[in-house]
């Protein structure tokens, strides 16, 4: 481990943070990895490089318009920081709240503001739950749900962990 101060570790989680998971910009996102950053997605398999994750993550993305990520919680231990990714669909049920399945996330920070690795962990069982749970609530409720991109459920701390209109 390098001597990062957990200040620049954070501000750099907290870019992140906003760039992908908030602001869903998934180019600048894959431009805060390292040219030679690995990613391992544990059900979707492995990535090899900035360039590679960014191919890989634009269109994962794109399949899943109504799909987002709250923070639950993050820690930091040196270059390492640890979160709960909160894979989160609107529900759009009248009155409906949210359809989550939790998801861990673990990056290595390697200075510069830019992640040498990540590592992306969650159940498969509970996500294809989620799932179907939200795709009968669509049939029900509303069919176009996925297209609407609805964000409605961001947490309420910490303020940079959604958008400013959420807060």
């Amino acid at each position: 481990m390098a001597g990062y101060s957990r200040d620049e570790v954070e501000a750099a989680f907290i870019r992140y943070w906003q760039t992908g998971a908030v602001g869903e910009d998934w180019d600048a996102w894959a431009n805060l990895f390292t040219e030679d950053a690995t990613y391992v997605e544990h059900v979707l398999g492995r990535r090899n490089g900035r360039e590679e994750i960014r191919a890989w993550i634009k269109p994962t993305m794109a399949r899943v318009p109504e799909l987002y990520s709250a923070l639950g919680w993050y820690a930091i231990d040196g270059d390492r920081v640890v979160c709960e990714a909160i894979n989160r669909r609107d529900d759009p049920t009248p009155g409906g709240t949210a359809i989550d399945f939790p998801g861990v996330t673990i990056l290595r920070y390697a200075g510069d503001g830019l992640w040498r690795s990540e590592e992306d962990y969650w159940v498969p069982a509970e996500a294809a739950a989620a799932t179907k749970r939200y795709q009968e609530a669509c049939r029900l409720h509303d069919p176009e749900h996925p297209a609407r991109r609805t964000r409605r459920h961001w947490p309420a701390s910490p303020a940079w962990a959604g958008p400013a209109r959420a807060r």
